[in-house]
């Protein structure tokens, strides 16, 4: 008699033990379990990626600078800088043949001359 019960006893517990399994199997195979299972990795992906891309950044810089160090020691560009500022620039005036300060002769007087009267441009003329 206790073997039977030892064996019975065996069994619903194997039997437990295989529902319990099958159970929390099925539960993981469900869409909205799969779906946040693959949400889960896809944000573990994309950490380790901008963590490689971080790294990645970080050394691309350094090495840059160092390049830029070597050229600028290559090409003399070491030296202090001059911290005043340029002139300002100069720009040429044009003159108006029709101004009243216009006077022939003038070395900005044109070569060729219209045979026509030429008149001050005024924009509200246009309209």
């Amino acid at each position: 008699m206790f073997r039977r019960t030892f064996w019975f006893t065996t069994g619903v517990a194997a039997g437990v033990w295989a529902t319990t399994k099958v159970n929390r199997k099925l539960k993981q195979l469900t869409p909205e379990n799969l779906a946040v299972t693959a949400a889960n990795k896809a944000i573990e992906a994309g950490g380790r990626l901008r963590d490689r891309a971080v790294d990645f950044a970080l050394e691309v810089r350094d090495n840059m600078a160092q390049r830029e160090a070597e050229l600028g020691d290559a090409l003399g560009l070491t030296a202090p800088v001059d911290r005043e500022l340029p002139p300002p620039r100069r720009y040429a005036v044009i003159e108006n043949r029709n101004s009243p300060t216009y006077v022939e002769g003038s070395a900005h007087e044109p070569a060729y001359k219209p045979t026509y009267k030429t008149y001050p441009y005024n924009r509200n003329e246009d309209h």
